[in-house]
């Protein structure tokens, strides 16, 4: 490990946590439930997000990255790797910059295994409080989509496995397709209200549900 100082952001304390929507209330007609519902939304809150920088030419590096985290590393644009649970994700950002997610806790240690598994120049990066994801699935997904951003989301365009960062309704987002009819959102905490206030909107129209 290099002599970088490095700390747990998310210790236990009797403060609890609040997600980027702790104070969001939809103004639209929403569903009872999941059955029916043209577009499902959930967010997943409180997940472990970190940016790491490196080298994806150096070998070794590319190899210490999945000796730690168990997924290979994507080294061309818009890659994204998933565990097949669904728990853990690798996205591309740039050559030299990817968007670690894990399940919410496994931040700090996650950081931890990525410097005892890397050497040379890298940086890790927890930024795990500035983000939240929002998960969308559903028929009418794809078309909430086309109202909401200027990329290609077409399935011949926009394949499982793929993430991208793009403008999305006047702001950004990044909008990864983690399966056929499920879709997640990785967007900031500052434009989470306006983002899910959209999106609700935009998926009113497809009968939409706001999942637990």
């Amino acid at each position: 490990m290099s002599d970088a100082a490095v700390f747990d952001v998310n210790p236990a304390a009797s403060v609890a946590s609040e997600s980027p929507l702790a104070a969001c209330r939809p103004r639209v007609a929403t569903l009872a439930n999941a059955e029916g519902a043209g577009v499902v939304v959930r967010e997943r809150a409180f997940l472990g997000h970190l940016i790491l920088r490196g080298n994806a030419a150096d070998e070794a590096f590319v190899a210490g990255v999945e000796q730690a985290l168990g997924l290979p590393l994507p080294t061309k644009a818009c890659g994204l790797s998933l565990a097949a649970e669904g728990t853990s994700s690798i996205q591309w950002l740039s050559p030299d910059e990817w968007l670690i997610i894990v399940p919410g806790g496994a931040e700090f240690a996650t950081e931890l295994r990525l410097r005892e598994c890397l050497g040379g120049h890298f940086a890790v990066v927890n930024v795990s409080g500035g983000q939240t994801v929002l998960e969308l699935s559903g028929t009418g997904v794809r078309e909430v989509l086309m109202k909401s951003t200027p990329y290609d989301v077409h399935p011949a365009s926009f394949p499982v496995g793929r993430g991208v960062g793009t403008v999305f309704a006047k702001s950004a987002a990044l909008v990864r397709r983690v399966g056929e009819e499920r879709w997640e959102l990785v967007i900031r905490r500052s434009f989470a209200d306006y983002l899910y206030r959209w999106l609700l909107d935009a998926a009113e129209e497809f009968g939409v549900h706001i999942a637990d």
